[in-house]
């Protein structure tokens, strides 16, 4: 009996340790589903609040800076772009010092308190202290200009800091998990994101900058303070369940180490060393005299064929960024008035936003119809180049709409408590030109993500979504630089303080002819980018293969053995 009782025991055990890990088996997939379920709607209420809070920083920038702050407009167009585009890089910036540094979840708890800190400073600013900090003697206690200008861009600062932090640890793309879908998933796939995103836009766009100009003036700096705090509120319900841990496989730092070690050896190659090679990255490799595997220096080179569109992207963007400053300015001096209602300058993104809203489900329409007939949807690089000519006449239409708003009286109009001499013209003249920019961002965002992420391999599709996220940042500092430029270097006129002294649509003329030309160059290199049917996939290279490079590199230099034999022997390994 004992006996047989110890020779049951195991099997009694192991029958135990089924049914424990069948019952666990089946209580898996309702727990998994219920945190997944938990993070998606984390995740989701955080990326609103992000939206929410910078939408509302951005949305009456440029009414704020020339209305109570006093900057002419091409300050003001400066220091609105400068801020987008710092919002813009900080993600790619924030995610590398997170991986390599101070650690994510560290990251993520300072760039909440940045954000916190940022949009604090901003109602700061822009409070009415001169209409409740009167003291017995009947004095006003008011900032100085100066000290409001430093709360000003100390609030922007940590505001950018923290936005940036929050959409590369909570909210990056590499947490949607998109290796395995082909080319008309992934292209389903951005259009639906980027239309969330502008879906969320126009709330932010109607509400917020309603408040901000009509209802309580400065109270809309206050709203972007409340949806932080809703930020905060998800960040502690899930914590690390929310931070997304990229996969190791490449980064930034070692992408760029591998062109500067490039650099540095054809630099030595024309001094010191022999040898040619089929591409000048090839310097960095380890088997040459460089610093990198060869692994990473292929995966350089596979990256090095998109700089190109990313290059090119960054005359677009800066044209694209003519909607928060230049376009807004424009629209700021004409009648908002209609039928005794003052619409909010916001309303008019909205308008450029429409296209977005509307051809994204148009566009899977006619993608599935072109499939179910077995035929090949328009190729992204000829969207591309169809949106970049969009962006050109709706810079072209802007100019021409200037003349024309210039030709009618000037009328009185209040914003922000502030009587400003405008154009009588509507500002729903200038829908045109908002509608064709709106349709160049629907064709052109969705295709440069598609192409970025599809002509990489997967490990560093995510380090090419990076280079696109700094192409798009670059090009708001170039818009910057070139509002400074023309302000310049015409005195004023270009981009004048009051717009019926000056002529403004030089200034749209002359970034028409700079977008043609930058269309003309990315029609011309197209077809680098023409087909996606095989992702870019980096050589992989075996170590005993690794191994007979470097000790063949190694003989190279002393000259002790035949070059020809040396390849012809490594080939036969191979």
């Amino acid at each position: 009996m004992v006996a047989i009782d110890l020779q049951r025991l195991p099997e009694g055990r192991s029958q135990l340790r089924r049914l424990t890990k069948t019952l666990c088996a089946g209580q898996g997939p309702p727990r998994k589903y219920h945190k997944k379920l938990q993070v998606i709607i984390c995740v989701l209420l955080v990326e609103l609040c992000e939206r929410f809070t910078f939408f509302g920083i951005v949305c009456n920038m440029i009414l704020f800076c020339t209305v109570k702050l006093g900057y002419d407009n091409y300050l003001a167009a400066t220091v609105n772009l400068c801020f987008v585009g710092a919002s813009t890089l900080t993600p790619v910036l924030v995610g590398w010092f997170a991986d390599t540094c101070l650690g994510r979840t560290k990251v993520l708890y300072l760039c909440a308190f940045l954000h916190f800190f940022g949009t604090v400073m901003l109602p700061v600013v822009a409070f009415p202290f001169k209409d409740f900090y009167i003291d017995s003697h009947h004095i006003t206690h008011q900032l100085e200009p100066q000290e409001q200008q430093i709360l000003f861009y100390t609030g922007l600062l940590a505001a950018a800091l923290g936005i940036g932090g929050i959409r590369a640890i909570l909210c990056p793309m590499g947490a949607y998990s998109l290796q395995g879908y082909n080319q008309h998933q992934l292209l389903s796939f951005f259009n639906w994101f980027y239309w969330l995103v502008n879906l969320n836009s126009t709330v932010v766009f109607l509400g917020i900058a309603y408040i901000q100009q009509s209802v309580a003036e400065n109270l809309g700096f206050v709203i972007p303070f409340t949806s932080v705090l809703l930020a905060l509120i998800a960040i502690h319900m899930m914590r690390s369940k929310l931070t997304y841990k990229p996969k190791k496989g490449g980064s930034l730092l070692t992408t760029l180490g591998v062109f500067l070690n490039s650099f540095k050896m054809c630099c030595l190659h024309y001094r010191h060393l022999s040898g040619d090679v089929t591409s000048w990255l090839d310097r960095a490799k380890e088997n040459n005299g460089g610093r990198y595997s060869e692994t990473h220096v292929e995966n350089v080179k596979v990256l090095a064929k998109l700089f190109p569109l990313y290059g090119l992207q960054l005359l677009y963007r800066a044209c694209i960024t003519q909607i928060p400053s230049g376009y807004y300015i424009q629209t700021m001096n004409s009648n908002l008035h209609l039928n005794n209602l003052l619409l909010p300058i916001g309303a008019m993104n909205v308008i450029s936003i429409l296209p977005l809203l509307l051809l994204a489900p148009l566009i899977e329409c006619v993608t599935a119809c072109y499939l179910s007939m077995d035929r090949t949807p328009l190729a992204p690089a000829k969207v591309i180049t169809l949106g970049h000519a969009c962006a050109t006449l709706s810079v072209l239409v802007a100019g021409l709409s200037e003349l024309q708003r210039k030709a009618y009286p000037l009328v009185e109009q209040t914003l922000s408590g502030k009587v400003l001499q405008v154009s009588s013209m509507p500002c729903f003249q200038l829908a045109p030109q908002y509608i064709l920019l709106g349709l160049a961002e629907a064709l052109v965002t969705p295709a440069c993500s598609l192409i970025s992420f599809q002509l990489t391999p997967n490990h560093i599709s995510g380090i090419s979504l990076h280079f696109l996220t700094l192409s798009y940042g670059g090009g708001c500092f170039l818009g910057a630089l070139i509002i400074q430029l023309a302000y310049f270097l015409s005195g004023g006129d270009f981009y004048p303080n009051t717009l019926h002294d000056g002529n403004l649509e030089r200034f749209f003329f002359l970034l028409a002819t700079l977008m043609a030309i930058n269309t003309l160059v990315f029609w011309s290199v197209s077809y680098r980018y023409t087909d996606l049917s095989v992702q870019g996939k980096a050589q992989p290279i075996s170590p005993l293969t690794e191994k007979l490079l470097q000790y063949k590199a190694c003989l190279r230099f002393y000259d002790t053995m035949d070059r020809s034999y040396t390849i012809t022997s490594t080939e036969s390994v191979l």
